[in-house]
């Protein structure tokens, strides 16, 4: 698991959209040509740009492996290896997953609080400087995509109450998981003696 020194906040500006990442990824894989304005973008140039950049971004971050899994499974595997790139490309997502929820998991506590949220918050305003120069709008709009992507991940049942939801994860999807980098499993709340055993 690469720990980055500098988060990358792009995922304010896209969400989960697992569906256009499996469409993206089906047209690399199987050299199919698509329109991405219209697919993607929904008309609009600027807005696919910046989309298939995220898309790319997260793509890469999977290995072969996993990006034939995403393309040829049902929607909850292909949410979760979703997810997985996500937390691969977004450091600050994976922390508050790792550090946050999992750690709630691991003791049978599934309510997430608002002040859970803003004491992580504070710890890495603390460790990423830059953070600091972010104006209130963007703070909010930080904490308003992380839940929506979790929400639509299945981590959390909605964004209104926030209750994590434990994660079932299909032996294969364990194995191309584990084959890349066991702690990613964490992402998915499994315990350290199930990794390591």
């Amino acid at each position: 698991m690469v720990i980055e020194s500098t988060y990358d906040f792009s995922f304010t500006g896209f969400s989960l959209r697992f569906k256009e990442m499996v469409k993206v990824a089906t047209a690399r894989t199987q050299s199919i040509e698509f329109n991405a304005v219209q697919e993607i973008g929904n008309g609009n140039t600027s807005t696919t740009k910046k989309f298939l950049n995220e898309i790319n971004k997260r793509l890469s971050s999977l290995t072969q492996e996993q990006i034939d899994l995403f393309i040829n499974s049902d929607l909850q595997t292909q949410r979760q290896i979703a997810f997985l790139s996500v937390c691969k490309v977004h450091g600050y997502i994976r922390d508050f997953v790792i550090e946050v929820l999992r750690e709630k998991v691991l003791i049978y506590d599934y309510e997430i609080s608002e002040g859970e949220y803003l004491s992580f918050h504070r710890r890495k305003l603390e460790v990423h400087s830059k953070m600091n120069d972010f104006s209130d709008s963007t703070h909010k709009k930080i904490r308003q995509v992380l839940f929506k992507i979790l929400e639509q991940s299945g981590i959390i049942d909605d964004t209104k109450n926030r209750q994590i939801q434990p994660q079932i994860l299909d032996n294969h999807l364990m194995k191309v998981i584990a084959n890349d980098d066991k702690e990613w499993l964490k992402i998915f709340f499994v315990s350290d003696m199930d990794i390591n055993g």
